[in-house]
């Protein structure tokens, strides 16, 4: 690879790195041809992009980036996988779910909404995490709960200024 090879490279993991709130990095060796293959349309299904890269150019894209990535550049070390994502949480649950009939891929480490993880002992907690969207979702649950109460009281008081006081006071008491 020439040198001017090299630093395109570098430039386009570096936009990938800056495009991508979730990155994830991962060891698939030694699965062989078919595995990998299920496990490049189990990434395609869950809409994780999947890539090889050399640790090298990964890491000279980290250090270019204006992200902080922590410990990150520390675990590229022998064969590493890069996964993009949108869901925080997409690329962890591949791994979980493809792990299940084979050892690999590995967690390496990942890059969450500005978080660092590190090993793969972070797997399962990776799993739970929420999407934005979920959790969004959960808030406005939250703040509707409180409203849809006073609005079941002020109608089961009878629609009355008396009936409404009466329910209200109810609630309090």
């Amino acid at each position: 690879m020439t040198r001017e090879e090299k630093s395109q490279v570098i430039e386009e993991l570096t936009v990938q790195l800056a495009d991508n709130a979730n990155i994830y990095l991962a060891d698939i060796s030694g699965l062989n041809a078919g595995n990998t293959s299920d496990l490049r349309r189990a990434c395609f299904k869950a809409g994780v992009k999947l890539a090889v890269v050399k640790n090298t150019l990964l890491e000279k894209a980290m250090e270019a980036s204006d992200r902080e990535f922590g410990e990150l550049p520390e675990v590229l070390k022998g064969n590493t996988s890069v996964m993009y994502s949108e869901t925080g949480n997409a690329p962890a649950k591949v791994i979980k779910a493809f792990r299940k009939k084979s050892e690999k891929p590995l967690l390496k480490g990942a890059f969450i909404e500005e978080a660092v993880y590190i090993g793969d002992d972070q797997l399962d907690m990776l799993v739970d995490i929420k999407s934005k969207e979920e959790l969004i979702g959960e808030i406005i649950t939250l703040l509707q709960s409180p409203a849809k109460n006073v609005i079941s009281a002020l109608k089961s008081g009878g629609g009355t200024i008396a009936g409404i006081i009466k329910t209200l006071s109810e609630k309090e008491g």
